[in-house]
């Protein structure tokens, strides 16, 4: 069946693409847009179909709830274990060491400065850390902040050095290209004309505010060293962002509470757990698999399929139950952090733009099992299509097919549609507040926070509705028909104030 498939897709290769970019953004416009006209042509399904979304929103959030507690008791208990002793009794541990791909475009100086101290704060030796600062070789003042921190830095650990990317044609400016040359320079220094073992070798994405648990580097040598299947693994923990929090406007601290949240609870959810952000895989791996593509602005979900295809399915993420914390996105100034959260937003759904690939390897290649990639790409693409549908659906529908067909409206269906989709919302406000105390677990104590700021946190959540419209759903929405009308997306940086 695969080879059927191949063959359509090999003989028509521009055609199968754009069909299924432009389905993906017209499932997304369709069921935006069914208040409008399924009203008319279909509105007793119409409202089944809103009512069963609000249940299943319902169970949305108490199952984000009862996930995110589960792994938040995981991460309590890992961050008491002596991870070093641990793995230091376990064959292979002189041996074992962990290379770090930090990539920077116009970061401040300090902010790396910032994540490099941290790493030197490790409860694993620093010496078995090999640090690469990915710098563009567009940026003027690369090679001077290269130059500072090397130089200050480079003491503490096993290996320290630059690599200076340049453009070359066919690719895409942005993280993903950055590594694939920072990661083969990478190999070639320490292995190909290096003395370390790349049996023993994990590799990590690295953002430039990605701050590490202290126990990070030793649980996951703990990790690296007792499984059989590491060469097949990739190893996320929960990246949170709790670095700036307080600092941030309300809307972006509204939103990145629910993206902390659900990071969280996707660590206890198995194969639900894709690489995002800041992770770690096998480095002979990456090699084998060709390292990161060159021409794609959202690596992360990109690197695992590309790893999970090529190997036949035989690839795994596999949890760390620590948390990674990053920046919240903020800029100077308030219009201009919300401007760089927006921005940020649109980076991040235009992973929507891998989604014909994926389907594609779904149809073509050979020989991975059905039901695991099944699943996956299902995840993914349901994922990406929901992201900007959901607001519209939650928010509007319920209560615009009244104006729309008054004639429904008069049937007892359609009088008690807004009620019931009313009361099923509502009670997912229990949910809310459980969120909000799972955070105040999870997140650092700032005791230098005013006490009336975190008496008032709750009722910033007010601004739900306004801000799930113009930070998630319409930069989702606007990637998916960007997509669909075949444009492409440029890489913009988020600035980290």
């Amino acid at each position: 069946m695969t080879s059927f498939f191949d063959k359509i897709f090999t003989r028509y290769p521009i055609k199968t693409k754009r069909a299924l970019e432009i389905s993906i953004g017209f499932a997304s416009w369709s069921v935006i847009l069914s208040p409008l006209w399924g009203s008319f042509l279909i509105p007793a399904f119409l409202a089944y179909f809103i009512l069963f979304f609000d249940i299943y929103w319902f169970y949305k959030s108490y199952s984000l709830v009862i996930n995110a507690y589960r792994s938040s008791q995981r991460i309590k208990k890992a961050e008491k274990e002596d991870w070093v002793s641990k793995a230091k009794v376990l064959p292979g541990f002189d041996k074992v060491h962990h290379v770090l791909i930090m990539t920077s475009y116009k970061e401040s100086i300090e902010k790396m400065r910032t994540t490099l101290e941290n790493l030197t704060r490790q409860t694993l030796s620093p010496k078995k850390l090999f640090v690469v600062l990915a710098m563009e070789e567009r940026e003027q003042e690369a090679k001077e902040k290269a130059s500072i921190l090397i130089k200050e830095f480079k003491p503490f650990f096993g290996d320290m050095f630059a690599t200076y990317h340049i453009d070359a044609p066919g690719e895409i400016k942005g993280k993903s290209s950055n590594e694939a040359f920072a990661g083969k320079e990478a190999h070639e220094i320490l292995y190909l004309k290096g003395k370390l073992d790349i049996e023993y070798a994990t590799i990590s994405s690295v953002d430039v505010d990605s701050i590490f648990h202290k126990h990070f580097f030793a649980y996951l040598s703990y990790k690296y060293l007792v499984d059989p299947q590491r060469y097949h693994k990739f190893w996320q923990t929960a990246t949170v962002f709790y670095n700036n929090i307080w600092k941030v406007p309300a809307p972006i601290r509204i939103i990145s509470f629910f993206g902390s949240l659900w990071r969280i609870s996707l660590l206890v959810q198995g194969d639900r757990l894709i690489t995002q952000s800041t992770y770690s895989l096998s480095f002979k791996m990456l090699r084998d698999i060709g390292f990161w593509d060159a021409d794609v602005i959202p690596e992360d979900y990109r690197i695992f399929f590309k790893a999970f295809f090529k190997l036949k399915g035989k690839v795994w993420v596999e949890p760390i139950f620590l948390k990674t914390s990053m920046d919240a996105a903020y800029s100077h100034g308030y219009i201009n952090s919300l401007k760089n959260k927006y921005h940020q937003e649109r980076r991040w759904s235009w992973g929507v733009s891998d989604d014909p690939l994926f389907i594609k390897w779904w149809f073509t290649v050979p020989n991975v099992p059905f039901l695991r990639k099944t699943v996956m790409v299902y995840h993914v693409v349901m994922d990406h299509f929901l992201w900007p549908v959901n607001w519209f659906i939650i928010t509007v529908a319920a209560n615009v097919m009244p104006f729309i067909n008054p004639a429904f409206s008069r049937t007892s269906l359609g009088y008690t549609l807004p009620s019931l989709a009313g009361f099923i919302l509502t009670a997912c406000i229990a949910a809310i507040f459980a969120m909000m105390f799972l955070d105040y677990k999870n997140r650092p104590e700032n005791t230098q926070l005013p006490l009336h700021r975190k008496i008032f946190f709750p009722l910033e959540f007010i601004l739900m509705p306004i801000v799930g419209f113009f930070l998630s759903a319409l930069p989702a929405l606007i990637s998916h028909t960007q997509l669909m009308l075949g444009k492409r997306m440029e890489y913009k940086v988020t600035d980290k104030a």
